[in-house]
């Protein structure tokens, strides 16, 4: 079996294997992948998330410091003397847990203290919370799509979306595509009873932007409804920081804004901002709201510290984007493809899946870690490695950066020089 055209995807469903000899082919794959020394996947951190890691590898130095490419703290906050300090004071006033669902006992002050936060920040009346962002997209839509009704995705969406989507009818658009947007609006208008269009504000592969305006305009023309994750727009974008949505001053306008806050803000958990009525639905019929336990006090209460940061502390905005605008220089003028990132996430677009997976090893030899993306994450022709900025990063650490990149170009011959 030729092991270097083969990716995750293809042992999803093995014909006419059990659970237990997909798994022992799955355990051939991963060990041809560490052999060649490509398998950058769950490797176990031993410091705090900062713009360095330490990393016990076995046989490696432990000593030994990686700029950090991996991590989406975007202004450094999980570090921040503020937030650790808010975490460690909820431990002492209210323990370590929340100890049931929030229906049942589990919904405390600081739970409702971050619901009224979260949703005054988006400028809204309501909003709920989630103990991750993967469930606040997935059993949002879950609760509020059946088969009478129907998603239209954006392609890039997060997967979290798309398992939203199975339990009702989906039409995908090509990536900001207005016109096939368009198009599948005016063939739906009439077939089906919610129709729910869903975007992200930043796509987390190419870190683009949607063209929220006119996708907007095509929702209200064609009595659609609209979601917006903004998972990576949050911190990023906007005069201070609520992403997106902000900078297209529609606060008003979107039906549905959905995040997390394990990016900017720190912690853990996800959060749905909508209609009162809306949120309150979704609070008694969303399964995982429902039946999973709150988040703990020092999560919410980090989080809320975290909110205050940012909206207190703008220099740390102003920092990342002192960063991107020196990191996104320093590639360009080396030559690499970086497609058109507006934000935080910065690929270098390689193509070749294989050559992108030895760029990334090379990268981590000279200490630079970052992500390998390849295929079912983007298209087999679209391989990348995918990068994410921080405020604390240094110029010397992107610098270091960038040397090994033009290290690894010399090598490889990955730019388009």
């Amino acid at each position: 079996m030729d092991y270097s055209k083969l990716s995750f995807k293809d042992f999803e469903n093995i014909p006419d294997q059990n659970m237990m000899e997909r798994a022992t082919s799955f355990n051939t794959y991963l060990n041809y992948l560490d052999d060649k020394g490509h398998l950058n996947y769950r490797l176990e951190n031993s410091s705090g998330c900062g713009p360095e890691l330490s990393l016990n590898l076995q046989g490696g130095d432990s000593s030994r410091k990686y700029v950090n490419f991996v991590s989406n703290d975007y202004l450094g906050l999980t570090q921040h003397l503020k937030v650790k300090n808010a975490a460690a004071e909820a431990i002492y006033q209210y323990g370590t847990g929340a100890g049931a669902s929030p229906a049942i006992g589990g919904h405390f002050s600081f739970h409702q203290q971050l619901e009224n936060k979260i949703a005054s920040f988006f400028r809204r009346k309501a909003a709920m919370l989630y103990t991750t962002g993967y469930t606040a997209n997935s059993a949002t839509i879950q609760s509020l799509l059946k088969k009478e009704d129907i998603a239209i995705l954006d392609m890039a969406v997060h997967a979290s979306v798309y398992e939203g989507c199975l339990n009702t009818n989906v039409k995908t658009f090509l990536h900001n595509n207005l016109q096939q947007l368009e198009d599948i609006l005016k063939r739906v208008k009439s077939q089906y009873r919610t129709k729910l269009v869903v975007i992200d504000g930043v796509y987390s592969q190419d870190g683009d932007l949607a063209p929220l305006k006119e996708i907007v305009s095509l929702v209200h023309k064609y009595d659609a409804f609209i979601l917006v994750d903004d998972a990576h727009g949050v911190g990023v974008l906007g005069s201070t920081g609520r992403g997106l949505i902000e900078v297209a001053d529609l606060f008003d306008q979107i039906d549905i804004i959905t995040g997390t806050f394990s990016k900017t803000f720190a912690g853990l958990g996800g959060y749905v901002v909508a209609d009162p009525d809306l949120i309150r639905f979704l609070k008694f019929q969303s399964r995982q709201h429902l039946f999973s336990a709150t988040m703990p006090p020092s999560t919410a209460m980090a989080v809320y510290s975290a909110m205050d940061v940012l909206e207190t502390e703008p220099e740390w905005m102003a920092k990342l984007w002192k960063n991107i605008n020196h990191y996104k220089k320093g590639l360009l003028g080396l030559g690499f493809d970086i497609g058109t990132t507006e934000s935080a996430i910065i690929p270098v677009k390689v193509g070749d899946p294989a050559l992108t997976a030895e760029a990334v090893k090379l990268l981590f030899d000279a200490g630079i870690y970052a992500n390998c993306i390849i295929y079912p994450a983007v298209s087999r022709k679209d391989a990348r490695i995918r990068m994410a900025l921080m405020a604390t990063h240094t110029i010397e650490q992107l610098d270091r950066a960038l040397n090994a990149f033009e290290y690894v170009d010399k090598k490889l011959q990955i730019s388009r020089n």
